[in-house]
């Protein structure tokens, strides 16, 4: 028999909030945390603004020294796996830690190191690179640090799909604990790629939102007509899973369980997604059908939504494929309206977000949804939070190179 997996610790570290109150306060107000980059002179850049983690200190979180021997991906990460712990109320003195593991995926590494590394490479020369350039750098260090300080000895992996990152790292978790690999898992993404290169980079591939530099809290507006682009954010978003067993044990607040975990890949394009969502559609009907369930019992999506014109066209058609008329019963929002796309952290955020729309009965908001597009018609929780009764929800990830991964939550009951 497999053992049911459930979620007791939350750990956001996110543009709206830092930790579990302060991000559901921003979910349930349809908070901005869109604003003006403040970690560099962005003048010359035709991208201005960012999802920053506002009010971060890592010492909070981190002992000074070692703080100072981490990426900021690593630093989120880390606050975000302590966030989730005292959010569990879990004693890992209590626990057999060989049967315990961390999946904390991002997408591109210490990329604020690479920068500032390279800077000093050049203007002053080799031998005055940091002799922690390389473990700051590597995408697998925040899972490395999360074990290391937590004395975790089951697997510890990073997982790299893009986007789609924090949901293929929850999902790998859950099937772990599921098939009776380990029984605690610290999943989910995290990502610091606000820095001058990255900002460069996604505005030359056309990616980012440039007409809003004026207008930071209106630029991330998934679904609507008027979208013109991401907008980059930064942060992690850790949770707590466990067996069933476990968490009824010690008598644990039981968030959700997940029940369902799906993932493929388009196979098309390195950036854009397949037209009509077709393999996005495959992708939820793998995580329904690894669930057990039917379309119909699914209440609410929180949708990869990312505010590009492909993106949310091809994600709704997804959905239509999948769900047919109940598409239109539904509730689908983006919280990347708020936070920005926090790209690799993405997915563990929204795990987050998603889990919480579970416990609290309040569905998030999609803000900044002014005008309808065409083909786009569903219900996309528009500007205000909803007190709803949802019982089962989806959460999409999809990722450059065509990686997609979607997980499926259910409210706990015995």
């Amino acid at each position: 028999m497999k053992n049911r997996v459930v979620i007791t610790g939350l750990g956001p570290v996110t543009p709206i909030g830092i930790g579990k109150e302060n991000f559901l306060d921003g979910l349930k107000n349809g908070k901005n945390g869109i604003d003006r980059i403040t970690q560099f002179d962005v003048t010359e850049y035709a991208c201005q603004i960012a999802g920053e983690v506002k009010n971060f200190n890592p010492e909070d979180f981190i002992d000074k020294k070692e703080s100072k021997r981490m990426d900021s991906y690593t630093q989120f990460a880390f606050a975000a796996a302590k966030l989730a712990l005292e959010d569990s109320k879990l004693n890992l003195e209590t626990i057999n830690r060989d049967r315990a593991g961390v999946f904390v995926g991002n997408g591109i590494g210490g990329m604020q190191t690479l920068h500032n590394q390279y800077e000093k490479l050049f203007s002053k020369g080799p031998s005055k690179i940091s002799p922690f350039f390389i473990p700051m750098t590597i995408a697998n260090m925040a899972a490395g640090q999360i074990a290391i300080a937590f004395g975790i000895h089951g697997p510890a992996e990073a997982i790299v799909t893009a986007c789609a990152s924090g949901t293929n790292s929850i999902g790998n978790a859950f099937w772990a604990i599921q098939n009776g690999e380990v029984d605690y898992m610290f999943a989910g993404g995290c990502e610091a790629a606000i820095s001058p290169a990255g900002v460069a980079g996604f505005t030359s591939m056309k990616a980012l939102c440039t007409d809003h530099n004026d207008d930071p809290a209106h630029a991330s507006r998934p679904f609507d007509k008027n979208r013109s682009g991401f907008v980059m954010g930064e942060g992690a978003g850790i949770v707590l899973l466990e067996t069933l067993e476990s968490a009824k044990a010690r008598n644990a607040h039981i968030y959700a369980e997940i029940i369902g975990y799906g993932r493929n890949n388009d196979a098309y394009h390195i950036t854009t997604p397949a037209p009509g969502g077709e393999f996005q559609a495959k992708c939820m009907q793998l995580a329904i059908d690894n669930a057990g369930i039917k379309p119909e019992e699914i209440d609410y999506i929180n949708a990869h939504g990312t505010s590009t014109h492909f993106n949310d066209a091809g994600e709704t058609q997804a959905i239509k494929t999948v769900f047919g008329d109940h598409a239109y019963k539904l509730a689908v929002s983006s919280t990347k309206s708020m936070t920005g796309h926090m790209l690799g952290a993405a997915g563990g955020m929204e795990a987050i977000a998603t889990a919480l729309t579970i416990d609290t009965g309040i569905i998030p908001p999609t803000i900044n949804y002014e005008t309808p597009d065409e083909g786009l018609d569903l219900d996309y929780v528009p500007n205000k939070s909803r007190a709803a009764e949802v019982n089962v929800a989806m959460s999409n990830s999809f990722g450059f190179g065509g990686h997609n991964a979607c997980i499926v939550l259910k409210k706990y009951s015995d």
